[in-house]
């Protein structure tokens, strides 16, 4: 394995000098895309109380290092800040404290009123005592409160976990009456309360982690409303209880979704719980449920272009109003304020520049998988579905710990919109888009469904005239690279390239070395090949890495980054060595040689570069490996620009 940062990107350089223009041709473009949609909503909540702003916080002071900024915490009474900071190199995060007024006007900032490393989530009880849980590489176990007295600051640990594939975080109730001590697994979860008015008493357990119970906690007037997985087909539904009585045996059904629909969030706010849903077919929705009649529930049909919905988080007072972004892979986020006591939606911020064209089409489908199961597939494209034989097409995948595939806005793929690409998004088994029922059929033994779910879309595509294989490429990061290895062993014909960042390729050599950080915790998504052998057996079967076999296989480029704790570069370096040694075995004069890249890159963050024009870099190297494996030519336009051509191929 590579140890000089540096050379790697020498090493990509030296070895790969037909990408170099056209890397810094889509650079150029990139941060051009960049800057037109800079100026969008963001779930930022910015409180102007004086047309003079004030500095109150400056990276500089925090210490030696390229810091970003996490998240900011104001006390209830905005006499001082958290932040928490972070360095590409570290896992955990750094918290810094600053007093706010009481101090004359100045220029610069006040200096921090205390720093606290390795810290992973922060709360303010009150002005004087924040809760936070601390951070060991990629472990969280512990919670803290923090008092702030005159004599001194004091730190007592009110919280300590056990179980070593739980993560414990904090976060505060919408009406910020209670602290939350929120303890997850994979399989389980278990919440503990601390009132605010009284953040010097020990927390308060809800209920006691069972097997396979997964639940959330919030809070309005004297009632918890927890969303459990306590309804029909263990899927969510809203529960009720008093928060004198908060155990299970209390819980009294609020509401449940109706069949085949999937909840993703849930906000209470003052007298009315808003559930954030998704149907089969992927369309976002808000089910309202007035908490004094929950019989008479109702439903708001979301824009039929929007995939991702992220709630705003609540002020220091709760307006009664809820503020969510919409957006799409390549719609830019719109903000929108709900009032539930009113029914009305309002389109809050939505600029000319902002809006995407109405050629751009959203089409929602489903492609039969290998026992007959449908899965969704959400395709945008510019042509009709017939005129997109000729496009290039970029297909998306992850299908894991029943989380969504991520469809938030991504200028990049709005780019390769704007060139004419077809872009398909793939809701596989193993994700979270269908509800828990979807997780569960495609974790541990299941995973193998996931790889014949992913097939199965491209294949749909095709039927349905869109691309060919010569024009398709694969990406993935992280775990959903399991599925794209897979699908390579097993079909190396479907498709021409593939991108792949922070690889999970090494399932079964990963997740028989309890050493490492994650392995212990994975377990309840991969299985345990060390004591189960059915389990081994089945890893063993799926395992990209362990199933390479001398055969044409797609072109790849794989970034890894040298410091992840969370996908060992080890594995992605077996991975890489196995596929170019079974390459060059099977070498055919009648099939093009296909490049198998390995770009090693300096950092520990699993979720790729934050520095800016790092990631443009990356960015642009990607999508200049993708026009060059599929052929596409390129033509100037009348401004030099560098644009593809995506019905002419080499």
């Amino acid at each position: 394995v590579l140890q000089d940062p540096s050379s790697s990107t020498v090493e990509f350089n030296s070895r790969n000098k037909k990408y170099r223009s056209l890397e810094r041709s889509f650079k150029r473009r990139l941060r051009a895309i960049y800057q037109r949609f800079s100026g969008g909503p963001d779930n930022t909540t910015v409180k102007l109380c004086d047309p003079e702003p004030e500095k109150v916080l400056c990276l500089d002071s925090v210490g030696k290092g390229d810091w970003s900024l996490q998240r900011l915490r104001l006390s209830p009474s905005e006499h001082a800040l958290a932040a928490t900071v972070k360095t590409p190199h570290r896992e955990e995060a750094r918290c810094i404290l600053v007093k706010l007024g009481d101090r004359e006007p100045t220029h610069d900032p006040p200096q921090p009123l205390l720093t606290i490393d390795k810290v992973f989530s922060v709360e303010w009880a009150t002005d004087d005592i924040l809760f936070y849980s601390s951070q060991q590489k990629l472990q969280c176990h512990h919670v803290f409160r923090l008092d702030l007295t005159a004599t001194g600051n004091r730190s007592t640990l009110v919280y300590q976990e056990q179980q070593p594939d739980v993560f414990v975080e904090v976060s505060l109730s919408r009406d910020r009456r209670l602290v939350l001590v929120n303890c997850s697994s994979k399989r389980s979860s278990e919440v503990w309360l601390i009132d605010s008015a009284k953040p010097l008493m020990e927390p308060t357990l809800v209920q006691a982690r069972l097997p396979e119970l997964l639940y959330h906690v919030e809070h309005s007037h004297g009632q918890l409303y927890i969303l459990a997985n306590t309804g029909p087909g263990q899927e969510y539904q809203v529960l009720r209880a008093p928060l004198s009585s908060p155990s299970i045996k209390h819980w009294v059904p609020v509401c449940s979704p109706g069949p085949g629909t999937a909840v993703k969030d849930m906000e209470v706010l003052q007298d009315h719980c808003v559930l954030a849903t998704r149907d089969p077919l992927g369309l976002l929705a808000l089910q309202v449920v007035p908490l004094s009649q929950p019989a008479t529930t109702s439903t708001l049909q979301l824009p039929p272009w929007a995939c991702a919905i992220e709630t705003k988080r609540a002020g220091l007072t709760d307006s009664g109003w809820l503020e969510f972004l919409l957006s799409s892979p390549v719609h830019p986020p719109v903000l929108y304020r709900y009032s539930p006591r009113e029914y009305r939606l309002l389109l809050q911020e939505d600029t000319e520049e902002h809006r995407t064209p109405q050629e751009y089409q959203t089409t929602r489908l489903e492609a039969p998988s290998q026992d007959g199961t449908m899965v969704p597939l959400t395709l945008f494209h510019r042509p009709m579905l017939e005129k997109l034989r000729g496009a290039p097409l970029l297909v998306h995948v992850y299908g894991a710990y029943g989380m969504d595939l991520n469809m938030d806005f991504s200028p990049d793929r709005r780019l390769l919109l704007e060139d004419g690409w077809a872009l398909a998004y793939c809701h596989v088994r193993g994700g979270g888009e269908r509800g828990l029922g979807w997780h569960r059929q495609g974790r541990m033994e299941g995973k193998p469904r996931g790889v014949e779910d992913l097939a199965a879309c491209i294949q749909r595509l095709y039927d349905l005239g869109v691309s060919r294989p010569s024009l398709t490429a694969l990406t993935a990061r992280s775990a959903g690279a399991v599925l794209v290895g897979a699908l390579c062993n097993l079909h190396p014909h479907l498709i021409r390239a593939v991108t792949l960042q922070a690889p999970f390729l090494d399932v079964l050599g990963t997740m028989q070395e309890p050493s490492l950080p994650l392995t212990l915790e994975e377990r309840g998504e991969w299985g345990d090949p060390m004591s189960d052998p059915c389990q081994r057996d089945t890893i063993a079967s799926y395992c990209p890495c362990h199933n390479i076999t001398p055969q044409h296989y797609p072109s790849m480029l794989l970034t890894a980054y040298i410091e992840d704790n969370r996908v060992p570069v080890a594995g992605v370096h077996k991975y890489e060595e196995r596929l170019q040694e079974a390459i060059h075995t099977h070498l055919n004069e009648s099939e093009p040689t296909p490049s198998v890249i390995l770009d090693l890159q300096p950092g520990a963050d699993h979720f790729g570069p934050g520095d800016f024009e790092l990631s443009l870099t990356e960015s642009a190297r990607q999508l200049a490996f993708l026009h060059t494996e599929l052929g596409l030519n390129q033509q100037k336009t009348k401004n030099n620009t560098c644009v593809v051509d995506p019905w002419g191929i080499e």
